[in-house]
């Protein structure tokens, strides 16, 4: 059990692996763990960002079909994201009220509605890029932040810029040696450009906190 536990748990790093013991059925298995990391609030530990990338290197190199990957990772983004949707819109007040264990901290949970708090539906985009926040958000969606017809739309637009960044990124710069010799910093700096757009959006929100406000009164 441990075993495979740590092979879920660390799948980008085994995924070569994988791929030569079940053959067409790793696609299987690449779905199942992005649906379950953004699809399930107890399981935000699952490889995302690094497995994508990771995936596409190594489907730029002919061990796995890019396309039929690139369709495994989109589903699973945007089935993930909707069932997570459901779960909070049916479940989520009870959630709240859990105590910490080892799979489920409901602080996650808070820290993410006042994510929704300060940048509405757009914290659907957003949380694609930013682990934990990206499992939590389709939940607070659901609990009654936001409308389905909203969410959808929010949803398939931050997995298609999610899964192709990373696919993209995997797929053109993962052969490349110096990219195979500092594989861990490569990893980083496509997470690290990831998280511009959450970072412009911050910046963006405290200037507008910190502007002036100019009243009628003032402009006569």
């Amino acid at each position: 059990m441990n075993v495979l536990f740590d092979l879920l748990l660390h799948l980008d790093k085994y995924l070569g692996l994988v791929i030569q013991q079940f053959g067409p059925m790793t696609y299987v298995i690449l779905f199942l763990v992005i649906f379950a990391e953004t699809g399930l609030v107890v399981t935000p530990f699952l490889p995302g960002d690094s497995l994508i990338f990771v995936a596409a290197t190594l489907s730029s190199q002919g061990y796995i079909h890019p396309i039929m990957l690139y369709i495994t990772f989109f589903a699973a983004a945007i089935l993930g994201d909707t069932a997570n949707y459901w779960i909070g819109h049916y479940i989520g007040p009870k959630v709240f009220s859990q105590k910490k264990s080892r799979f489920f901290n409901p602080e996650h949970l808070h820290e993410t509605q006042k994510f929704f708090e300060k940048y509405g539906g757009k914290t659907i985009i957003i949380a694609r890029f930013i682990p934990i926040v990206r499992t939590f958000a389709p939940f607070v969606a659901g609990v009654g932040s936001m409308q389905y017809g909203q969410f959808i739309l929010f949803n398939i637009v931050g997995g298609f810029l999610w899964v192709s960044l990373f696919m993209f990124g995997g797929y053109f710069l993962g052969a490349l040696p110096w990219v195979q010799k500092n594989f861990h910093i490569a990893i980083f700096g496509i997470i690290g450009v990831s998280l511009l757009p959450p970072i412009i959006e911050i910046v963006k929100s405290k200037k507008k906190k910190n502007s002036p406000v100019v009243s009628e009164s003032d402009t006569q």
